[in-house]
């Protein structure tokens, strides 16, 4: 993909998405968030009554392409399935089943995270090459299925953290493109309040990541920019408790960021009303509310404008955004459609 070519527009979307034929005409991908990787390295769908909506979807658009996305059903099945042949070729023989059986364009692998223990897993530092091993299986039983090309793609997280745990040059061989999650780039693991999905750092901002930062990260460890999409978020993160100075951005807080109202939310209860001022933080290329103790960061149509035209001028894949259900009002969506391409 070069800069003159379609940028993908891909939306995760769960049972309650409610996608619409507009919304279907507008996006390229769907994740269907979530397919379960069991303990013993099969595929479970049965709770995604998303699935009986595919049909529709693709008469509506019949060029998108819809892909399981797959998280682990317990917390160890991924650590525990790519430490051997055997369960790594369990995993691969059922994502191949899978997607033929209720006619997918492929797999999604949302692994939180390769060798980090943090998020409440039993992981090892042999992950790191586990998990390529894993993703050359799941190719090699893809292509083995006759008829199109199915797309194997990660979610991944977007920091240092993430290109340290994983084999980036190899995964790039196997790998179709990388949701690079560029989002909750301050959660619940930082008490400063500040943008969680900021398109470049303020000044003075200690942690300084970025969507900018994270793209050009996993770049210069060998992912190409044509297989690299930008994530944006449809939803707040929210900190509490704050001191009532610098508008609360940058301000220590007792607690990590939580997950805050989503976006129709905000629009209807917060942004410049109920106490909420929104203000915009230019360098950083993000809006964010407060009202003297809480502070809120989201994505809106202006921050997502600049995100385009920065896919757009530096040559990356396109955007992907977590979630469908948490715009009622189509309008994150509908810039995204509008100014990616333009």
């Amino acid at each position: 993909m070069d800069n003159k070519q379609k940028k993908y527009l891909l939306g995760y979307a769960g049972n309650t998405a409610g996608i619409t034929e507009e919304d279907a005409k507008k996006l390229t991908h769907i994740n269907l968030a979530f397919g379960r990787l069991n303990l013993d390295g099969r595929i479970s769908v049965d709770h995604l009554t998303i699935l009986e909506q595919l049909p529709q979807i693709r008469a509506w658009n019949p060029g998108i392409k819809i892909v399981l996305s797959l998280v682990p059903h317990h917390p160890d099945a991924f650590t525990l399935n790519c430490a051997t042949p055997e369960g790594r070729e369990t995993i691969a023989r059922s994502c191949a089943e899978t997607v033929q059986e209720h006619k997918l364009d492929g797999i999604d692998l949302d692994w939180e995270y390769p060798c980090v223990p943090s998020n409440g897993a039993n992981t090892s530092p042999a992950d790191k090459h586990n998990f390529t091993l894993l993703c050359q299986e799941i190719r090699r039983q893809l292509d083995a299925i006759n008829g199109s090309h199915y797309l194997l793609t990660i979610a991944a997280g977007a920091d240092l953290y993430y290109v340290e745990s994983v084999e980036i040059p190899e995964l790039m061989k196997v790998l179709d493109y990388i949701c690079l999650m560029t989002y909750d780039l301050k959660c619940g693991f930082h008490a400063l309040a500040g943008h969680h999905t900021q398109l470049y750092s303020s000044t003075g901002d200690v942690f300084r990541n970025s969507c900018d930062q994270a793209l050009r990260l996993f770049h210069a460890a060998g992912a190409p920019k044509e297989k690299l999409l930008m994530g944006a978020a449809f939803y707040s993160r929210k900190w509490e408790g704050i001191e009532d100075r610098n508008h609360g951005l940058l301000q220590i807080c007792k607690n990590g960021g939580g997950y805050g109202p989503n976006y129709h939310d905000l629009v209807s209860d917060y942004i410049d009303k109920n106490g909420y001022t929104r203000y915009w933080d230019d360098e950083a290329k993000a809006p964010y509310l407060f009202n003297g103790s809480t502070f809120l960061s989201y994505d809106d149509p202006e921050s997502l404008k600049a995100k385009c035209e920065y896919v757009n001028r530096e040559g990356y894949a396109g955007i992907f955004y977590w979630e469908h259900v948490c715009d009622a009002t189509r309008t994150l969506l509908d810039t995204l459609y509008q100014n990616l391409n333009a």
